[in-house]
């Protein structure tokens, strides 16, 4: 018997192999029929007949909706090639081999699905568009109140597009050569829960609303009407089982509740009283609802047809500084402070006013170094920062902030009396006389900064003091008793006061004034010397300030000077011409009538 199949076999491969340089009978690509054709044919055909379809629409169907959609808005390109190649691979082998691989083609077909590259986003977007208008998603059982009793909604499973399969399909349709209307791929979208899975959350449901409900606290509280639970009551829905206090009305309610309860705790502070002595004023420890707690206390009276009677639960909320984290702090007295003048328009004033402020009540840990920018963040509008005059590029301008660096001054100098490591420090660019000599501090966000080490092994404690016209900049902490020794240089010019002329076409030619005076480059430095209690030298610094010049303003007129009037013409010559004859005698008087 396995002989005579194997000579069958043989035969029936040999009456069927036939040319291994054609497609197999019964070979389909991208469902058109490319039977006994050479590859190269075969592909040509292919070729050919996507390019004239390019443009005509497939029409995809679900749930009796369709859509057209054209090959060229989704496909970019599609490899025929390697799909004839893949239709000749059906058909290929020795002899009797192919012969029955050929058989099997033209039994039971050989349809071959060419790959492609697509646009991934314009398929996306095709599978959403199809899904928006057929999907029917599942509605899970849920719970209903009729009044104050609550029944079971029935749920029910959905029909949604299959998003995986849809694509695939959808790429399938748009590269096959037939215009036969393609079905889209759905599934079941099934509930997760029975109403036999809500049965509990019913009858919780009905317990909850079969009487009113109180809560307690202290001597009062509130009462909770059967009208008020059922708002108050979340119940079941898109796959839940049990009741919650939850929702908008929820929400409210708690919050009121937190308004009426809550107590912010205040922090230990401090107190400066008379000669700087520092105290300090106790924390006072608040009130706070635990929100967790009560809704469990609430929910427990609700479930209980026995004890409807909740107890509101409120906890401590500390200070985040206690007196004892203050009085551990060490701050007692003064260390150091310095106190400047300032005036000018009302916008620097404002901005002397308002980074004080920002600078004020900060705390230093020990050995923790103080950065004026980071304090203060960056100076902008926002913050209300206003435009004043302020140095830039060594010119004095108007700019956003101007006046800070009167508190960055203010505050260099109270840590250069109180002895404290400077570490960072600017002069201004030009010299200003109403500062100490060479004890400026000029800033910048966020590259020019003022820095300063708390090395007292103390907390300090920055306070500022903003009267009409000063400012007063003071480090608390435990005094140190260190002594300051300060040499001051005198202000030396280094150079020559640079001249500025400035054309005015106003001004007539060979006129000038002077606008502006101007300063000449000036030089100085300050050397402090710190020692401590016992009189040792701690510190032995020299802070050197380099000022710009300030040129002279000259203006100088251009206008062409005025054309001097021509001299008036000479008088006409006089004639000499007889005088003229006298005037006739007038006529004697008539005598009276007679």
């Amino acid at each position: 018997m396995v002989g005579l199949l194997l000579i069958g076999g043989t035969v029936l491969g040999l009456a069927f192999a036939g040319s291994p340089e054609r497609l197999p009978a019964g070979t389909e690509i991208a469902g058109v029929d490319v039977s006994g054709l050479t590859a190269g044919e075969a592909r040509a055909l292919l070729e050919r007949k996507s390019k004239d379809l390019s443009n005509d629409p497939v029409v995809f169907t679900a749930e009796g909706k369709s859509w057209r959609v054209k090959p060229s808005a989704v496909v970019v390109d599609v490899d025929w090639g390697a799909a004839v190649q893949a239709a000749q691979r059906q058909g290929q082998g020795f002899g009797p081999l192919r012969g029955l691989k050929r058989l099997g083609v033209r039994v039971f077909g050989g349809e071959v699905a060419p790959t492609s590259r697509v646009y991934q986003y314009a398929v996306d977007a095709y599978v959403g568009r199809f899904a928006r208008r057929v999907d029917r998603p599942r509605v899970e059982p849920s719970l209903k109140l009729n009044g104050y009793e609550a029944s079971i909604v029935p749920g029910r499973n959905g029909r949604v597009i299959d998003h995986a399969a849809a694509e695939k399909v959808l790429v399938q349709g748009l590269t096959s050569l037939s215009r036969r209307p393609v079905p889209l791929p759905l599934t079941i979208d099934r509930t997760h829960l029975t109403t036999r899975d809500l049965a509990g959350a019913e009858v919780k449901a009905d317990t909850a609303l079969s009487a009113p409900a109180d809560i307690v606290y202290g001597p009062g509280g509130w009462h909770l009407s059967q009208r008020k639970i059922a708002r108050l009551l979340a119940l079941p829905k898109k796959g839940e089982t049990d009741l919650q206090l939850a929702g908008p009305q929820a929400n409210r309610f708690f919050a009121n509740l937190r308004k009426r309860v809550n107590h912010a705790p205040k922090d230990a502070r401090f107190s400066i009283g008379a000669g700087n002595v520092v105290r300090v004023v106790p924390a006072q420890a608040g009130r706070k609802l635990d929100q967790e707690v009560t809704t469990r206390n609430i929910m427990a009276a609700l479930l209980s047809s026995s004890n409807r009677k909740a107890d509101l639960k409120v906890v401590t909320a500390a200070p985040e500084r206690t007196t004892s984290d203050a009085k551990a702090m060490g701050i007692t007295g003064l260390v150091g402070a310095y106190e400047t003048f300032y005036g000018g328009v009302a916008n620097r004033i404002h901005n002397v006013q308002l980074v004080a402020h920002l600078i004020d009540d900060h705390y230093i840990a020990p050995n923790e170094t103080f950065s004026f920018n980071a304090t203060t963040g960056e100076r902008s509008e926002d913050k209300g920062f206003l435009e004043a005059p302020v140095i830039i590029n060594g010119e004095l301008k108007t700019g956003l902030g101007g006046g800070v660096c009167q508190v960055s001054t203010t505050t260099f100098n109270a840590a250069y009396e109180a002895g404290l490591s400077i570490t960072d420090r600017t002069n201004h660019a030009l010299y200003i006389s109403h500062y100490p000599l060479g004890r400026d501090a000029t800033v910048n966000y966020p590259d020019t900064d003022l820095k300063f080490v708390n090395d007292t092994g103390h907390w300090l404690w920055i306070r500022t003091f903003v009267g009409s016209s000063s400012l007063t900049v003071a480090l608390y902490g435990t005094p140190q008793n260190r002594k300051v020794e300060s040499e001051v240089a005198p202000l030396e010019v280094t150079g020559s006061i640079p001249v500025k002329r400035v054309a005015d076409p106003a001004m007539t030619v060979g006129t000038q004034v002077v606008e502006e005076s101007g300063a000449p480059p000036r030089s100085t430095n300050v050397r402090r010397r710190v020692f401590n209690a016992d009189g040792d030298l701690m510190y032995d610094h020299t802070w050197y300030s380099t000022y710009v010049a300030e040129p002279e303003v000259i203006r100088y007129g251009t206008k062409p000077k005025a054309a001097p009037p021509p001299p008036p013409p000479p008088p006409p010559k006089k004639k000499n011409t007889p005088p003229p004859p006298p005037p006739p005698a007038s006529p004697p008087p008539a005598a009276p009538a007679g």
